[in-house]
């Protein structure tokens, strides 16, 4: 039997930890509809039969569980056909480490002619990422720098990879090609307003919209231009990581259309909007989450309260409790917000898009939803010593006052410039400050009453930066109210580098300068980037999240910046 040619994977996919101590892994693949399916080994074992999640007259995608049960010491696990033509490997950490992760954001880009003018090539980044992981695929040229060093005992010592997960924080995937890639839609784009809020979508668009969807992802993830698998020189892209890393991802919105979210309610509520909304939550929930199609719960009509959507909740343990490997979503909530325990470190994916509008990032149901996790937290045994929280748009960023203002005179709703909505999208937006505030005093809350660091993990601004929120009502000494957070982006889209960038920059880096009291408890304040004279890294760039085994559980967090000849390490520890 020949080497199946995939569409699309293998994808890794982290589950969570269960009580059973196994490590729950599921590798997605993409085949031709019409493709036997392939038989899958982990470490020489048959693995069970795959799970069909979606099939069309093109394709077809099937999910492969390699869970495996935590051993004492942390060790590579091995899978692939079980002809043995393809393998692949991933790293499982021991019994009670804490998962050594990196972070990415904004994997792709909206303007072809932006990747042009890159003086390396797109995929620099990931191969970066990839040598730092595995020094079994590393170029022989590769020059180690010494903080990469640091890990080289840990992975030689048990013959591992560097990292256990691969977080996704936004942007997997860039949609925006779709206003012009289909007729109709290209024809929707040069109508009068008016006449786009009406436009009626029919049998025919709505499945050319929602095959697009699913046949982008094996467009950008695995491109027909690749090297196959079993190639003799190997690749070093997104594809290969996706393939080496279980993954942990929450969309943005371009994963759906940019700006999504951010444009007026009548727009949001339009047929066009609807149907684009669908078909990438589709999509999203086969192959970013790898659920079966048929468990997802039809997107309803939202009840609309004047601007916000308000969708129904989802009871998501009973909705999935047939599926061992379900992903932990929230219950109580309509949106695909998740959280996970990893021994002494909580993550929580709250999903900041499935219910945004001008005014609204997350819906009461959600909210509730949030804290009342975040509260069991607070009383879990073992106690919890980090809490990372993944948010897709940063919390912590300069407050754009004058570019706001400028962008409310002009209005917004233009799918093809969507400036006003990438500054709306902002946490920082008026519009958005009071949710700012509440999920800030959620936070600080619970550091204070149970002693847990607070981090978060962001992207989508195409920059690397970091700062810090905290009480100013309480003494910095001690003060667990002070809340990091570390912003990696982007790891393909470029960053600010054009004349009209540079100008924003400079911008920027002006109001990053600036604290921003929130309210009569809590202000905002940017930190100069660690080794660098500004606020703001123009840089690509990948974020490292590890804990030093020397510390008491002190987290190290370490960016690895793209520069013209290398790349250049900027760290900073949460102890």
């Amino acid at each position: 039997m020949s080497t199946p040619r995939f569409t699309l994977g293998p994808v890794l996919s982290f589950c969570g930890c269960g009580d059973d101590g196994q490590w729950r892994v599921t590798a997605l693949i993409g085949l031709a509809a019409d493709d036997p399916v392939p038989t899958f080994q982990r470490d020489q074992q048959a693995c069970p039969p795959p799970v069909l999640l979606v099939k069309n007259a093109r394709h077809q995608f099937l999910r492969y569980d390699l869970s495996c049960p935590l051993q004492p010491q942390e060790r590579t696990v091995s899978f692939g056909l079980a002809d043995g033509t393809v393998r692949w490997h991933f790293t499982v950490p021991g019994a009670g480490q804490v998962p050594h992760m990196a972070y990415v954001s904004c994997n792709g880009f909206s303007d072809p002619n932006g990747m042009r003018k890159l003086v390396r090539p797109a995929g620099a980044v990931w191969a970066d990422l990839l040598e730092s992981h595995d020094p079994a695929i590393r170029n022989k040229d590769t020059v180690l720098d010494k903080e990469q060093l640091w890990h080289e005992t840990r992975l030689q010592q048990h013959q591992v990879q560097r990292f256990h997960l691969l977080l996704m924080g936004g942007d997997q995937l860039y949609c925006d090609s779709i206003w012009q890639d289909l007729p109709a839609l290209r024809a929707w784009v040069s109508l009068s307003r008016d006449e786009q809020l009406r436009f009626p979508v029919g049998k025919a668009l709505e499945r050319d919209i929602d095959n697009y969807y699913f046949n982008l992802y094996g467009a950008r993830w695995l491109p027909p231009s690749r090297r196959p698998w079993d190639a003799a020189q190997p690749n070093r892209d997104c594809a290969d990581a996706l393939a080496r890393i279980p993954t942990v991802m929450m969309w943005d919105d371009h994963d759906i259309v940019d700006g999504w979210g951010s444009y007026s309610p009548q727009m949001q509520q339009s047929p066009v909007f609807r149907a684009l909304l669908c078909s990438a939550r589709r999509a999203f929930w086969v192959c970013q989450l790898q659920h079966v199609l048929t468990d997802l719960p039809a997107l309803p009509e939202p009840a609309v309260a004047s601007r916000d959507p308000l969708y129904a909740p989802v009871s998501w343990s009973k909705q999935l409790q047939h599926d061992a490997l379900a992903l932990p979503l929230l219950d109580g909530q309509p949106g695909f917000s998740m959280a996970f325990r990893l021994g002494p470190v909580a993550l929580v994916v709250p999903d900041l898009r499935s219910e945004r509008s001008r005014t609204q990032v997350m819906g009461p149901a959600t909210w509730q939803a949030l804290q009342r996790w975040l509260g069991v937290l607070g009383s879990a045994t073992p106690a919890c010593l980090h809490l990372l929280l993944m948010s897709s748009v940063p919390v912590v960023h300069p407050k754009l006052t004058l570019a706001a203002g400028l962008s409310n005179l002009l209005g917004g709703d233009n799918v093809l410039d969507s400036s006003t909505d990438d500054l709306k999208d902002q946490w920082s937006d008026d519009d958005h400050e009071g949710e700012r505030k509440r999920l800030l005093q959620t936070l600080t809350d619970l550091a204070e009453a149970h002693k847990i660091r607070v981090a978060i993990l962001s992207g989508d601004v195409h920059v690397a930066a970091w700062g810090i929120a905290y009480r100013r009502d309480i003494a910095p000494v001690d003060n667990w109210s002070r809340i990091y957070q570390f912003t990696s982006s982007a790891v393909v889209h470029p960053s600010l580098s054009g004349l009209l960038d540079k100008l924003f920059l400079g911008y920027l880096n002006n109001a990053a300068g600036k604290i921003q009291l929130i309210d009569a408890q809590h202000q905002v304040e940017m930190m100069r980037f660690p080794g660098h004279s500004q606020f703001m890294m123009a840089a690509r760039n990948w974020l490292a999240v590890e804990v030093d085994p020397a510390s008491d559980g002190k987290l190290w967090f370490t960016w690895r910046c793209e520069q013209e000849q290398g790349f250049s390490n900027h760290l900073q520890a949460l102890g």
